[in-house]
């Protein structure tokens, strides 16, 4: 009789343990698309802690994904991102495309959610005002930038030069760190005039990597909003609201889990914070994509 109770006990606990490892099984993963940066290596230690906080404090589980930017609309579709964090072009594209749910904006720099875009050149260029860039050779940032490329772009046509036909020869970097690399193209005098955000010039002149007396900005363009979070549409509203609140309620004191260490996570991530922002908020840049001709509204 010993024998069988024993044999009816283990039977139960092993039914109780597959029923536990079902469920765990049975746990979603959300996986939040973030939009790769200088590179995936950066991108990930940036966002990693703010995957784990957020999964500590909703508990659930979030897997943070790196993606390129011109191949971001597709995995958003085919590996179902839950989350995006993007710039705020491809905020604009998901929401015309896929109806994303806008969640909050990273405040970061001088103007917080929002940044602007510039065209510098070297001071002692002879480059002193916007009308004398025709016929030089400019550097744009990323053409998926808001303020590495559009918002200069845009600059310019509203000033009456056309890009394609007034520069003498412009260009687009290679490889990551792409708005540094616009920077010291300029100072470096291999192109007489950058594209270049704003938010860039700061950090790189707070981490002394340029003097700003070097350069002079020629002209800089209105703000738009800065780096987004957005939510699928098809995602729990509940599990939408938390992770917007949670984002909203970070201070640079909170802290998520890293292997094994507990992390600052704003300070991980280079971000002073979260803001909630309305679509509406975004409609200056969606009027510098239509004059530009650039994604959701090209014509071309």
């Amino acid at each position: 009789m010993r024998h069988l109770f024993h044999a009816l006990a283990a039977l139960l606990l092993g039914a109780v343990l597959v029923s536990g490892c079902d469920r765990l099984q049975e746990q979603p993963v959300y996986k939040i698309g973030y939009m790769n940066c200088n590179n995936e290596q950066e991108t990930l230690a940036r966002f990693l802690p703010l995957t784990n906080y957020l999964s500590e404090k909703l508990g659930v589980t979030f897997e943070a994904v790196n993606v390129d930017t011109f191949d971001f609309e597709d995995r958003f579709l085919d590996e179902k991102f839950a989350f995006t964090h993007t710039n705020s072009i491809l905020y604009i594209i998901l929401k015309e495309h896929h109806d994303l749910r806008l969640l909050a904006a990273e405040k970061r720099g001088q103007f917080g959610t929002h940044t602007a875009g510039t065209l510098i050149a070297r001071k002692d260029s002879g480059i002193a005002k916007l009308a004398d860039i025709r016929g030089k050779r400019l550097i744009f940032g990323p053409m998926m930038a808001p303020t590495g490329y559009t918002a200069e772009y845009d600059l310019m046509l509203r000033n009456g030069i056309d890009p394609e036909t007034d520069i003498g020869y412009w260009a687009i970097p290679e490889g990551s760190f792409k708005h540094e690399k616009v920077v010291y193209g300029v100072l470096f005098r291999k192109y007489d005039v950058g594209a270049a955000p704003i938010l860039d010039l700061e950090v790189m002149a707070a981490e002394g990597k340029i003097d700003p007396d070097d350069l002079v900005v020629l002209d800089r363009s209105p703000l738009v909003p800065y780096c987004t979070f957005g939510a699928a549409v098809d995602v729990d509203p509940d599990l939408v609201a938390g992770f917007q609140r949670a984002l909203l309620e970070l201070t640079p004191e909170s802290t998520a889990e890293v292997d094994g260490e507990r992390v600052k996570v704003l300070k991980a991530a280079w971000i002073d914070g979260f803001a909630d922002l309305k679509d509406g908020d975004y409609d200056g840049l969606r009027d510098m994509l239509r004059r530009v001709d650039m994604p959701p509204y090209q014509e071309f």
